[in-house]
């Protein structure tokens, strides 16, 4: 434990964001710590991953369609809702 994986960790994300270190360039545009909406004033929407169905929390029909139209306009609706929710507990 010296520290090898938290520097290996700022490395990367510092190539990262250097020209032609990803064949697609497109592949930061949505990372986690970048606003997914926006100017970034929306909280992210929730985030699921498999087994489809996980203690009773299943993932929405509509992320397992394929549709990337259909799954942006749900991750805008739900960023919406969480953030409104969240705000009014402010």
């Amino acid at each position: 434990m010296g520290g090898e994986v938290p520097a290996m960790m700022v490395i990367e994300a510092c190539l990262r964001l250097q020209p032609e270190v990803l064949h697609n360039t497109d592949s930061t545009v949505m990372e986690s710590f970048s606003p997914a909406f926006g100017d970034g004033s929306l909280v992210e929407a929730p985030q699921y991953t498999r087994p489809e169905e996980y203690r009773g929390i299943t993932v929405p029909e509509v992320l397992l369609s394929g549709n990337h139209k259909a799954i942006n306009e749900w991750r805008l609706a739900e960023a919406k809702k969480r953030t409104s929710k969240l705000r009014s507990q402010e």
